[in-house]
């Protein structure tokens, strides 16, 4: 199951960046977040209740899963859809990718109940450095970036903080709540959110609701959110995320891979090198060991707690 997972996380959310490109050239961002999630969001708190799941919970449980959806799906996703507007979606995959890194500091902030072997932290190292290889053309052109794609690309880097908080308080506020129905709750909140926000920034009156962007934006429900995110969350409470976050070295290559695949996009010997690295990070961090603290380690309040 966790091999499936990973798969499922690797090779769906790669194709999102795609799926998300294609939709913002047609839909606001924050209207087609608010779309995408509504739809996935109901749907399944729907099957939860026809499968027998259960999905009313205390007001408290619920507002804890309301926070997380809205750091991962509105500080992160909503974030990374406005900056495909001005940054191509394989430089946005490679700002987004220093998503480990706020892993590393956030896990031992508020969780520092384990750290990672010196074998993880050389893979998380390598797989930041194949990244760089992997999109090095693009960082050395002097006309990638205007200032438009410079403050795009700095959006980015808060929306990655506000994923690896969302990811690591989803697994410190286990509350006893039904993984699924919680994913459920998640969306929906982050649905909710983003249809404010969407109204605030008068994205109904600039929407132009084509077949290639609705489609895309049902290609982003099934395949993003209904299987790519429930698969996630999954593993957020089965795998430490240090390993979890593997994806963000994972995805950009499947980027990549799509883009020459469907577009014919160029691939070069910094993508095939960058990419053979991205693999290699990715077996070193997914095989090292999570060590977990002794209790003379940890905190005292978390260790009198325990």
């Amino acid at each position: 199951m966790v091999i499936l997972a990973f798969v499922l996380v690797y090779l769906f959310w790669g194709s999102t960046y795609l799926g998300i490109d294609i939709a913002v050239q047609s839909i606001p961002p924050a209207l087609m977040c608010a779309t995408r999630f509504s739809i996935a969001g109901v749907v399944m708190l729907a099957v939860c209740a026809l499968t027998g799941r259960r999905i009313l919970y205390s007001p408290r449980q619920i507002a804890l899963a309301s926070v997380v959806g809205v750091l991962l799906l509105m500080g992160g996703n909503l974030t990374l859809s406005y900056a495909e507007q001005s940054v191509s979606s394989g430089l946005a995959a490679l700002i987004v990718a220093i998503t480990p890194l706020w892993f590393l500091v956030l896990d031992s902030l508020l969780l520092g109940d384990h750290h990672i072997s010196a074998r993880g932290k050389a893979g998380l190292a390598l797989g930041m450095l194949g990244l760089l290889v992997l999109f090095y053309p693009e960082l050395v052109s002097k006309t990638a970036l205007g200032r438009g794609e410079l403050w795009a690309s700095l959006s980015l880097i808060g929306g990655s903080f506000s994923w690896a908080l969302g990811s690591v308080l989803s697994r410190r506020w286990q509350s006893g709540m039904d993984v699924f129905s919680s994913t459920a709750w998640q969306v929906t909140a982050a649905g909710a959110a983003n249809f404010v926000f969407a109204l605030l920034a008068g994205d109904f009156s600039r929407v132009v609701w084509t077949p290639r962007g609705m489609g895309a934006v049902l290609y982003l429900v099934v395949c993003g959110s209904w299987i790519g995110y429930t698969a996630y969350i999954w593993l957020l409470k089965h795998v430490p995320t240090s390993k979890v976050s593997t994806y963000a070295y994972v995805n950009p290559v499947v980027a990549v891979f799509l883009g020459w695949l469907i577009l014919h996009e160029r691939v070069d010997r910094f993508i095939l090198a960058g990419s053979a690295i991205v693999v290699l990070a990715v077996i070193l961090v997914t095989s090292a060991r999570v060590k977990d603290k002794t209790a003379e380690e940890l905190p005292a309040v978390e260790a009198a707690g325990d």
